[in-house]
């Protein structure tokens, strides 16, 4: 029904977005469609394919809209044929609710109190300006013989005041001035300036910025300034640019009409106009921050989540603290709970030496490979006095930022019910470093630490972006089955919570699965379930090697056509790299099957690496020597970092002591760019240099440029 509209929107061919749609009401998820039905979207990637949901959802919404405007202006028994089809033709919602804005149920207004009382006929003969003939028999057109001329006049001003503010030409006219033009003015509450909470918007306290053009970042500052009643803003185009095209578009001619017609206009636009055009216009700024936002929000998100894993080996993670100790915990290669204690190795207690017995034990007792230390307070202090030890282990910082979220949530007590929270947050550390994404789908994705305002914003839509985000990222990496908890499961194309909690708990009462076949042994995992899931799910050791691989189940017969050709067999096939390059792709397209080139490109790029993790290799930041603290640095220092969070104007950086420093957009290249992204990604690692150091409001400004 909306195919062409799409097509046109999103300059996509319209071929491709019914089948995108077909598929997507058939229940199949968008990291399946991109990337196992190829041919049927001519090579779509997720972006494309989400913008073809998002505009087909915004679509039906107008339509089922639409429909119940004409409804409820044909109960009124006032839907003209030429109203009707003005409805039908409308194209966005900002032209339909103009033209149902005459026609809304309301509270009384002053427009309606002067029909009721008989002014209607004498606003009607005004606003015609057929000449002034109306002057000579005003009295007759209206019902209340005793009325003052002036009485009557003011009454008519206030019908057509109200008509004028329900022209939807106008109103889209003016609405196109306030787009382009509205200044937005934004001033201290009257009384507030001197209140300390107010100082962090001192900024804003007399600020003036064109709306269209102001920053998502600045624009949500002030929102918050504005709801915690510290500032007061309006924005609104020029008055004079606003009457000039109401003047253009409602008057013809010169005389007491035009001259009625006009001071009910400035009353119109005083009073009903500008009130309510400022009113959207910034809840349509709101919408475009608060996208913007979530944009950057959600790819820092995306690039934490993909981070590269250190992978499966024996953790010694530190939860580190002073006066309550370092939470110890020892971990194994799939993330078990071994065993924990709490060593004092800082002030006051500073007991190194028993601290250092006891790691050593567990090091010796359970064989363990690496220690994992939370960057939080007392992280640096642990890294140094560990490094000095005789434990002789590789010490990875991790970013804990959402630990403690994840200690105090229902999951963590699910999954660990008789330890406290201190305990169950040294576990997500050491998990972290283990494997990012399978610990972080575990906490809200708004506490992990990256991204801006994300409390001001959308939730609704946040939460269904974020959503989306770890959607792909898990589905992108491939999950080993075998090991993989509830909770990441859940996230794999076509399972959700239910059939996740199946999964687990048939391989608690099984074992281990040996072949994607046997998925469709748990319980209410149907056929178009495990379409949806099979290529996103690995098994380790499998007898069928496929299984280890991106390659999905309905295409195996293929897969075995190219080794029997080669004569090979599947084992060979997948370690003799130079035989599958003689693979020609076109000798094994199929259209009746839907096999086409893309597809087969796919499995071949997938048969010379077959299971392999998309993410890279873990590696390591070296931070500077020396520097611990906001006290040991100075400006012109040259220092090690790693990206911690990137926003619109910027991108912090820890540079190895608690405070993030700032690296300015402007400080980040010597050419000029749009945004930090172009420049950084999240968990990247930089040189920096100290351009200042505040540390009464603890900020640190950083620059790239050297």
């Amino acid at each position: 029904m909306f195919n062409k509209r799409i097509s046109d929107t999103l300059h996509i061919r319209e071929w491709q977005v019914a089948n995108v749609i077909k598929l997507l009401s058939e229940d199949a998820t968008i990291p399946f469609i991109a990337r196992y039905r190829k041919e049927k979207t001519g090579d779509l990637d997720e972006v494309q394919i989400r913008n073809i949901e998002e505009e087909h959802s915004r679509l039906v919404d107008l339509e089922k809209r639409r429909n119940y405007v004409l409804s409820q202006i044909e109960e009124q028994g006032k839907l003209t044929p030429e109203l009707k089809q003005l409805i039908i033709a409308a194209m966005d919602a900002d032209t339909l609710e103009d033209l149902y804005l005459p026609y809304k149920t309301r509270r009384k207004t002053k427009a309606d109190i002067a029909k009721e009382a008989g002014y209607e006929p004498l606003a009607v003969a005004i606003f015609a300006q057929n000449g002034d003939g109306w002057q000579k028999n005003w009295n007759t057109l209206i019902t209340d013989s005793a009325a003052s001329k002036e009485v009557a006049l003011q009454f008519a001003r206030d019908i057509i005041a109200e008509w004028v503010s329900e022209d939807a030409p106008l109103r889209s006219k003016l609405r196109a001035l306030f787009e382009k033009d509205a200044l937005m003015e934004c001033k201290v509450t009257r009384g507030k300036s001197k209140n300390e909470d107010a100082q962090k918007y001192k900024d804003y306290f007399d600020h003036k910025e064109k709306l269209s053009s102001i920053p998502s970042h600045r624009f949500l500052a002030i929102q918050r300034g504005v709801d915690e009643g510290w500032l007061k803003w309006g924005a609104s185009p020029e008055e004079e640019q606003a009457i000039y095209q109401m003047k253009r578009h409602l008057l013809h001619g010169y005389g007491e009409s035009q001259v009625q017609i006009l001071l009910a206009m400035q009353d119109s636009w005083d009073r009903l106009l500008q009130p309510s055009l400022e009113t959207e216009i910034l809840a349509k700024a709101k919408e475009k921050a608060d996208d913007e936002a979530i944009k950057v929000f959600a790819e820092n998100v995306k690039q934490l989540l993909l981070a590269a894993p250190l992978g499966g080996l024996r953790i010694l993670a530190l939860d580190p603290g002073f006066r309550t100790g370092c939470k110890v915990v020892v971990l194994n290669e799939t993330g078990q709970l071994l065993e924990h204690a709490t060593i004092f190795p800082h002030e006051p207690q500073n007991d190194k030496i028993k601290s250092e017995e006891l790691l050593q034990k567990f090091i010796t007792k359970y064989k363990l490979d690496v220690i994992a230390i939370g960057n939080g307070t007392a992280g640096r202090e642990s890294e140094d006095w560990l490094k000095n030890t005789a434990l002789n282990l590789p010490v990875y910082m991790v970013n804990e930022a959402g630990a403690s979220i994840y200690s105090a949530s229902e999951i963590a007590r699910e999954e660990f019910p008789d330890k406290d929270i201190t305990v169950r947050g040294a576990v997500s550390i050491g998990r972290r470093l283990m494997d990012p994404l399978a610990e972080l789908v575990k906490i809200d994705p708004k506490s992990i630490g990256v991204g801006q305002y994300q409390h001001d914003v959308n939730q609704g839509l946040l939460k269904k972006r974020l959503n989306s985000v770890v959607e792909s990222a898990v589905n992108a990496v491939g999950i080993n089955i075998n090991t993989a908890s509830k909770y990441l499961l859940e996230h794999v194309s076509g399972l959700g919570p239910g059939l996740a909690g199946n999964i687990v708990k048939y391989r608690n009462e099984n074992g281990e699965f040996h072949s994607r076949e046997e998925l469709k042994k748990v319980p209410r995992l149907g056929d178009k379930a495990f379409e949806q899931c099979a290529g996103f799910l690995r098994i380790r050791g499998a007898k069928n090697p496929l299984d280890n691989s991106a390659v999905h189940p309905e295409r195996y017969k293929v897969v075995e056509k190219m080794a029997k050709d080669l004569n090979l067999s599947m084992d060979q096939l997948l370690v003799q790299r130079d035989k599958i390059n003689q693979i020609i792709p076109e000798k094994y397209t199929n259209e009746a099957e839907g096999l086409g080139l893309p597809t087969i490109k796919d499995i071949l790029s997938e048969l010379q690496k077959p299971g392999l993790d998309p993410r890279g290799a873990f590696k390591a930041v070296g931070f500077s020597e020396g520097v611990r603290s906001m006290a040991d640095l100075e400006p012109g220092m040259e220092l090690n970092g790693i990206v911690t969070n990137i926003v619109d104007f910027g991108a912090f950086v820890d540079v190895g002591i608690k405070q993030d420093g700032l690296v300015h957009i402007s400080n980040m290249s010597q050419k000029f760019i749009k945004h930090p992204m172009e420049v950084v990604t999240l968990g990247q690692h930089v040189k920096v240099r100290v351009m200042e150091v505040d540390s009464q409001r603890k900020r640190i400004a950083l620059t790239m440029k050297f």
